[in-house]
């Protein structure tokens, strides 16, 4: 089954898409998405074309692609739709997407796992950047309203224990002479170099930092822990941690991090960066584990990961995110972590 014809997906979309936010902004608008067939791009395209269907939004998506069989797998409900227009692209090479304007231009695209952070590091750190700086400039060539970068909780680094959430002044270590240090430092590039278009440039630019993000959207190749967790739990298998599981993090369902992330788009400050997290979402891994577990009726095994994996992991052992930056633009999340995960399971076992 397709997720659009899942009952308890499309009433995700449309939650998601009922929220109250200016979305007149969007209005006949032109939206640019590099991204759109990721874990959170494809839900994001989903809600944008609610309204549409709904509430005659009449936004054109033009949604920016690597893989464009899959995309048009994915988005099938759509290719009908002249609102709709995927575009295969790699955004390391120059966008030729001539339009009138590029009213809105959301850049999500980036690797996101950690096996591709130890196997595919180059063009990680290149999409973060050349990428970035490919998507801004066609921002300001196209005289965008707002640029949004998808920037990471991984931009915090190592909790120094001098506090227990990342709010968006905190600067934690990173050592960047290590192969796992390409990931979050390009993101910091990223981020500085959407500040450089803002002061130089005059583009209006916002930053949306998305603390580890999970759902029925999650690729199969997805190799994050909770990711590996889900597919474990959904082929009715014991759930592998492969650590003591101490690691306290901030996840958040899919639909929490758009609904984040749309309210950055319409309702941040230009220049400013903006957690999107929920403490209610806050967990230990081994309790994650023992969650999704619980879910599915199976119990929680301890595995070694092989050298990949562990060149891969995140050295973070503490990282939570403060939100109060984003509950002052008057966001709130709909689902906490027993929620999402129950609803990830369901839909993604109906979905198979």
């Amino acid at each position: 089954m397709n997720l659009l014809e899942n009952k308890l997906y499309l009433e995700d979309v449309s939650k998601v898409g009922d929220l109250p936010l200016p979305w007149e902004k969007l209005n006949n608008k032109n939206i640019v998405i590099s991204g759109a067939s990721g874990l959170i791009g494809s839900f994001l395209v989903d809600t944008l074309m609610y309204k549409n269907t709904h509430d005659n939004l009449n936004c054109h998506i033009y949604a920016l692609i690597r893989n464009k069989e899959r995309a048009m797998i994915r988005f099938n409900k759509y290719l009908d739709n002249s609102l709709f227009n995927i575009v295969s692209h790699d955004i390391n090479q120059t966008l030729n997407l001539d339009l009138d304007t590029a009213d809105y231009v959301l850049h999500l695209a980036s690797n996101t796992h950690p096996k591709l952070y130890a196997t595919d590091a180059i063009n990680t750190i290149s999409t973060n950047i050349i990428g970035t700086k490919n998507m801004l400039d066609y921002a300001v060539n196209y005289k965008a309203t707002r640029f949004l970068f998808a920037s990471s909780n991984e931009i915090y680094g190592e909790n120094r224990g001098d506090t227990e959430k990342f709010n968006e002044e905190y600067c934690g270590y990173i050592n960047s002479n290590t192969l796992r240090a390409g990931y979050p430092e390009s993101k910091r590039c990223g981020e500085a170099l959407c500040q450089a278009y803002k002061h130089e440039l005059s583009l209006d630019v916002v930053v949306a930092r998305l603390t580890r993000s999970y759902g029925p959207t999650i690729l199969k190749e997805d190799s994050k822990a909770l990711s590996q967790f889900i597919n474990k739990a959904i082929n009715n298998e014991d759930i592998v941690l492969k650590s003591d599981g101490s690691q306290y993090y901030s996840f958040l369902y899919m639909a929490d991090s758009v609904s984040g992330l749309l309210t950055v788009l319409l309702n941040g400050l230009n220049g400013e960066a903006y957690n999107i997290s929920d403490e209610a979402s806050d967990i230990t891994l081994k309790d994650l584990a023992t969650l999704v577990a619980s879910t599915c009726g199976k119990k929680v095994v301890f595995d070694l990961p092989d050298e990949v994996e562990k060149a891969g992991f995140s050295k973070a052992t503490k990282a939570r995110l403060d939100n109060a930056k984003l509950s002052s633009l008057n966001w709130h999340p709909i689902y906490n972590i027993k929620e999402g995960i129950k609803r990830t399971i369901e839909i993604l076992k109906e979905s198979i």
